[in-house]
């Protein structure tokens, strides 16, 4: 089956043609046949199964080929990654018709933002926060929306967006096509679907899902120390086929020191956590994507921006506090119907948290293996080369070498013209070796000593002494002072 055969007109179906996309997974085959009529509708399905193109290609559609300038489309999603995601995969389905689109999230400037509603974007991509805010400054008119779509609703209620939503719906027109979408289906969800949908049918996609987790996904749940884990991660990331990985960590101050660690131990890795401000975070996302790193450490806010489809690894370095964050952290990889590995580090102190998502997600290791850096059962597993260890060949000599050369630069860079250093007398002039003394100063003792001859007096002949002799430490100090700061010219 390919997108044509769905009814979607030929200039999507040859954009996506650019980048690979023809055939549809099967989310994306049950929602565009029911969104193209019009019908409001629920889709659950995990992450990375292609729900984006799901409603973002009846969506476009619904607005015509050349639809008129002002918003016609608001699409809400919960983080400022994912924002960027989703704009990204509809400027492709755009790419071959006038159709424009405008990404609306805090920590970025207002008048890029502004300037596109301004020039009559149709499309919007924004999270809550920043779409009420432009909505209050009069600035976005949702007041002619005919497309409303709830991405990962599920995740925008665990981050309290409940009531931004509300505000955002008062502000649309009741008459409108609405389509939810989420991984999860918690009772708030089922309870604001009654409210804000007329009549929606609930589509749930079943494959490459086979029950609670995806099959293509093989889960690894470890026991381990809390001081071994950076080994166990190191040893972990040279891995026979391991292509990009997302490490997860429970706060931005241990995603902040892993990444700083592995690092230092030779590898490839960037951060995206709260603690960094947006356009170091699309810097990072952009890297990742690019494969120019192809390690991430990030923390549950930006993991469902993460919608990259060579991801081989995720690892869980603090195990998550409830089954569905478990999911979606997997989710990470496995996308598009490749396979994938997660693996999760469960502390001593975490045992009760493992034991409910076990539970939940039917696992059944109640107990997870203990394990180690050197544990031989971990290489096995994870197909790591025996003899690995936690540090790529040639880091550490890197590392040590990396201050090395500088320092070396800064203590024995040679002074102005290759001058000896000199040092300060307590009378002000300034000691230089006899071999480069000023003329000068060899001259004052001789002549003093021709003039005490002829003097009359001897006490006269000493202070005539003693003042030439100031008189030519003084020069010294004074031409140590002027031609200080032009050692280039002295040296030339």
């Amino acid at each position: 089956m390919t997108f044509a055969d769905l009814s979607i007109e030929q200039d999507i179906v040859d954009a996506l043609a650019t980048k690979g996309i023809l055939e549809p997974f099967p989310i994306q085959q049950q929602t565009i046949p029911l969104a193209l009529t019009g019908q409001d509708i629920i889709g659950q399905a995990k992450t990375g199964t292609g729900k984006t193109f799901g409603f973002g290609l009846p969506l476009i559609q619904r607005l015509g080929a050349d639809p008129a300038p002002g918003v016609k489309a608001l699409v809400v999603v919960p983080t400022r990654e994912l924002a960027v995601q989703v704009t990204e995969d509809l400027e492709l389905a755009t790419s071959n018709r006038p159709t424009t689109i405008v990404s609306i999230y805090g920590g970025k400037a207002y008048e890029g933002q502004i300037e596109q509603l301004k020039a009559g974007a149709q499309i919007v991509v924004g999270t809550p926060g920043r779409l009420i805010d432009l909505q209050r400054q009069r600035l976005l008119d949702l007041s002619h929306v005919q497309e409303v779509v709830l991405d990962e609703a599920d995740r925008m209620l665990d981050l309290g967006f409940l009531s931004d939503i509300e505000r955002i719906f008062q502000a649309i027109p009741e008459v409108r096509h609405t389509m939810l979408f989420s991984a999860t289906m918690p009772a708030p969800i089922v309870a604001l679907a009654r409210r804000f949908m007329s009549r929606p049918v609930h589509i749930r996609a079943t494959d490459p899902d086979e029950g609670l987790m995806q099959a293509n996904i093989k889960h690894v749940i470890y026991r381990a120390h809390s001081l071994d884990k950076d080994e166990v991660i190191a040893r972990i990331l040279q891995a026979e086929g391991r292509g990009k990985t997302v490490i997860f960590t429970r706060t931005k101050r241990a995603a902040a020191k892993l990444v700083e660690e592995l690092k230092d131990r030779g590898f490839n890795a960037a951060a995206v956590h709260g603690d960094l401000n947006q356009e170091q975070r699309e810097r990072a996302m952009a890297a990742f994507k690019a494969g120019k790193r192809d390690v991430l450490i990030a923390t549950d806010v930006a993991a469902r921006g993460i919608d990259v489809d060579d991801v081989t690894h995720v690892i869980n370095h603090t195990i998550p506090d409830d089954p569905d964050t478990y999911l979606h952290r997997a989710g990470r990889t496995g996308r598009a119907g490749k396979t994938g590995i997660a693996v999760t580090f469960v502390d001593w102190d975490d045992l009760h948290k493992w034991t409910l998502i076990d539970k939940a997600l039917e696992f059944g290791i109640p107990e997870p293996v203990e394990t180690y850096s050197s544990s031989p059962h971990l290489f096995e597993e994870l197909d790591i080369p025996k003899g690995t260890k936690g540090r790529l060949p040639g880091a550490s000599a890197h590392a040590a070498s990396a201050g090395g050369p500088a320092d070396k630069k800064t203590s024995d860079r040679p002074r102005s013209g290759s001058r000896p250093p000199r040092t300060r007398t307590r009378s002000g002039g300034t000691d230089q070796p006899a071999s480069q003394a000023p003329a000068s100063d060899s001259a004052a003792p001789q002549s003093a000593g021709a003039e005490g001859a002829e003097a009359a007096s001897g006490d006269g002949a000493a202070k005539r002494r003693r003042r030439r002799r100031r008189r030519g430490a003084g020069t010294g100090s004074s031409e140590a002072t002027a031609s200080a700061p032009q050692g280039t010219s002295d040296g030339e």
